[in-house]
């Protein structure tokens, strides 16, 4: 993964927040190796009317820098989470019904 790719992903997530809306500590940022089990059944993130994004970032290291970036922007979540075959980037928007 380039680090053109990695800028790519992490410009494409941040376009998705700032259309949606709600700043940076209202979304929550993770990575998993199964990105629609974490969003909508680990995180309960509505599918349909829920604002979520995930994105195959090509490698565990290039997923882990994606989510730093999004941790330091003032997303919630915390690094250290999946393993070797983590390499899916995600975020939603907090509401009442997700669970961090």
């Amino acid at each position: 993964m380039t680090v053109n790719t990695i800028n790519e992903i992490a410009s494409q997530i941040d376009a998705h927040i700032q259309k949606c809306g709600g700043g940076y500590s209202n979304w929550y940022c993770g990575i998993a190796s199964e990105p629609r089990k974490r969003l909508f059944v680990d995180h309960n993130v509505d599918e349909k009317n829920g604002s979520w994004i995930y994105k195959d970032a090509g490698s565990e290291n290039a997923a882990r820098q994606i989510e730093q970036h999004f941790l330091n922007k003032g997303c919630k979540g915390g690094g250290g989470g999946g393993d070797y075959t983590t390499h899916y980037v995600y975020a939603y928007h907090i509401s009442n019904s997700t669970r961090e």
